[in-house]
């Protein structure tokens, strides 16, 4: 009996009376099944979590004998912990002879989900407990009201969620989730998982015995072949590629990126981002101020590119020259050799930002992310590719359950990277067979940054504010933001400077309407998303414009400080700075919102005003939210339940909208 596969078949109708249908499964309702604790009636399990794994047997449909059986993995991913977590179920997978499908939510062709048997949902929840970007296609896609409850009684799931409980929302996306699979008639194998990582061994203190329960239950549904044995921890996989080496330069085509050209129908992506030219890249805080805040311009002319206030721009930083040297040498390495890269399975493709030849320069300088901070997996890939006794050992102690605590201090909490580990393990590094560099080193990820300009004020043109990230560990050099770093490196005055980016829309979007006031909350960096937003109404006549603006002092990063100044003498613009560090109590926004509390109300509860917050997500979001509390009950006169009330349905109806980040 063949393993059930994705077919073609389309997601049943969307209409109402489909919700009566019988599970297309035929299986029998159960009176009371245990749920997380709990019990429920009804013709399916209720699910549990984000990491939705879906399995291809049911419990209690009997043991059929698989030669194949596989499952499902779609992650939602945005700093690429939950894609690590998913491969490291592939890996785990592959070891007990199990066929395992990773994808990102997004790359998944949803309507297949209800041939899925069953799926593992690996999910991150990000800044105010909104989806990672590649799953909110997913995410709208699946909570479409018109969807049948019986649409996914045939899957057994299972939902693995990533979360910081120093947030408000931790882990919304896989409870949210979670509790949408049992709406739509999945089963549940286990209760949600909830990785912290703020708990003093990480996410992993959750999810390793989560993970340990979630093979019992799937190797009970899915046996592997009898004549095939485990592949033991201390044997490497086969590797995704294989480099072939080629002994001279190819007479045709020449190495570089895929990029999207000047007068381009498509417009550029990630695959084919646009080389944007640098115009400018200009400090804009003062010489004595402890950070270094760049205001960069690019030149986007016949790109293709449009976009309106609110939206972000994707770059894809590169590594260092002297990175890209030293990671060579530690590796014995050489930069000029030129490779092809083939897949070692069918359904493995290429990655896109590779060229095809490729040198080990161009593959270490713009695809491998040698500056990151390495995860477990980075130590159990290379534990077993060690020949070197001691550090093999060593290795070993790291990737295991019980050494996490003496990893956290060697490598999180000082930010060690890669390539600072590869040099500690020097033995161990220059031994690595080439083949396994794309699955030992995570590729760069792109950085988002909000867009600081309108097109309506800057044609061909943009802006971004982009905070250069250093910062001091117990380690001697300093810890560094790639991309910010990177960006600050890059002087167009010593030649033309081009950079990779696209663009894409962002969470925040403003009212077309020409009377609605707009209240914008942005301290720091956070203001970027509302210049953009300000020049934008502004050339479109809307000047009821409300900015509170935080900083530290005012002759060092009051940033647009002239241009916020020219606006209110033209009326365009009402300006309420708090500068925290000039005087004895320090003041900050939320301060300044709770003085003009009448005036908020007034805006909001009278007038209509949309409120917009960007910024840190750490305490700042949830300050200003206490001050919005606050006013609602001094200024409003609301009692505190009715105060919550009217600030959910400000969110509801997105007259309340954020965008934040760590």
């Amino acid at each position: 009996m063949p393993w059930p596969r994705p077919g073609t078949q389309p997601w049943p109708p969307v209409d109402a009376r489909l919700d009566r249908t019988p599970c297309p499964t035929g299986r029998v309702p159960s009176a009371s099944l245990p749920v997380d604790g709990g019990r429920r009636s009804g013709p399916c399990i209720p699910a549990g979590g984000i990491c939705l794994l879906v399995l291809s047997l049911r419990p209690g449909a009997g043991r059929v004998q698989m030669l194949n059986p596989q499952f499902l993995v779609l992650f939602g991913s945005q700093t690429g912990t939950a894609q690590d977590v998913s491969e490291r179920l592939g890996r785990e997978a592959r070891r007990r002879r199990l066929g395992c499908r990773v994808q990102a939510l997004d790359s998944y062709p949803v309507v297949n989900l209800i041939n899925e048997p069953l799926v593992i949902f690996v999910c991150a929840t990000t800044g105010q407990g909104d989806p990672p970007d590649n799953m909110k296609n997913f995410w709208r896609f699946i909570f479409r009201k018109n969807l049948p409850t019986t649409a996914l009684c045939q899957m057994e799931f299972a939902v693995l969620g990533l979360g910081d409980s120093s947030y408000t929302k931790f882990n919304f996306v896989a409870k949210k989730l979670h509790r949408r699979l049992l709406q739509l008639g999945g089963s549940a194998l286990l209760p949600v998982c909830l990785g912290d990582d703020q708990h003093e061994l990480g996410p992993d203190a959750a999810v390793d015995p989560w993970l340990r329960d979630l093979w019992d239950r799937v190797l009970g549904l899915l046996p592997p072949p009898p004549d095939l044995a485990e592949i033991p921890p201390g044997v490497p996989l086969p590797s995704k590629f294989t480099l072939l080496f080629l002994q001279e330069a190819p007479s045709t085509g020449s190495e570089g990126q895929r990029v999207a050209h000047p007068g381009s129908q498509e417009p550029p992506s990630e695959s084919k981002p646009f080389l944007a030219p640098m115009i400018s890249n200009q400090r804009v805080t003062g010489p004595s101020h402890f950070q270094d805040v760049r205001l960069i311009e690019f030149d986007i002319s016949g790109s293709g590119i449009s976009f309106a206030a609110g939206d972000v721009v994707l770059i894809q930083p590169s590594n260092s020259a002297a990175h890209v040297q030293q990671f060579c040498q530690v590796l014995g390495l050489d930069p000029d050799q030129l490779f092809t890269l083939q897949p070692r399975e069918p359904d493995v493709s290429c990655p896109t930002r590779l060229p095809q030849p490729c040198s080990m320069r161009h593959l270490v300088s713009h695809y491998l992310d040698i500056a990151s901070v390495p995860r477990r997996s980075f130590f159990e890939l290379l534990a077993c590719l060690s020949l070197h006794e001691l550090e093999r050992e060593k290795l070993l102690e790291f990737s295991s359950a019980q050494g996490q605590e003496e990893l956290f201090e060697y490598c999180n909490r000082p930010r060690r990277t890669i390539l600072e580990v590869l040099c500690d393990f020097p033995h161990t590094a220059a031994a690595i067979p080439p083949d396994y560099l794309l699955d030992l080193i995570p590729a760069i990820r792109p950085r988002a940054f909000s867009i600081a300009s309108s097109m309506l004020a800057h044609p061909s043109r943009l802006q971004i504010l982009v905070a250069v990230v250093q910062f001091q560990t117990r380690l001697k050099e300093p810890r560094r933001g790639l991309c910010s770093s990177w960006l600050a490196s890059l002087d167009p005055g010593q030649g033309p400077v081009r950079v990779p980016l696209w663009v894409r829309p962002g969470s925040l979007a403003f009212p077309e309407t020409p009377d609605t006031p707009v209240i914008m909350v942005g301290p720091g960096t956070g203001v970027a998303p509302f210049r953009a937003a300000i020049q934008e109404r502004v050339a479109q006549g809307q000047t009821r414009n409300f900015l509170f603006f935080g900083c530290r002092w005012r002759d060092q990063d009051f940033y647009w400080e002239a241009e916020w100044q020219e606006l209110e003498t033209r009326d365009c613009l009402t300006l309420v700075p708090a500068f925290s560090r000039e005087q004895e109590q320090k003041v900050y926004v939320q301060h300044r919102l709770r003085e003009l509390g009448s005036l908020v109300w007034e805006l909001l509860d009278r007038q209509g005003a949309y409120f917009y917050l960007a910024g840190n997500a750490k305490s700042m979001p949830a300050d200003v939210s206490e001050a919005l509390m606050s006013i609602f009950q001094e200024d409003g006169g609301l009692c505190s339940p009715d105060a919550a009330a009217y600030l959910a349905r400000l969110q509801r109806t997105q007259r309340f909208q954020t965008e934040t980040w760590a």
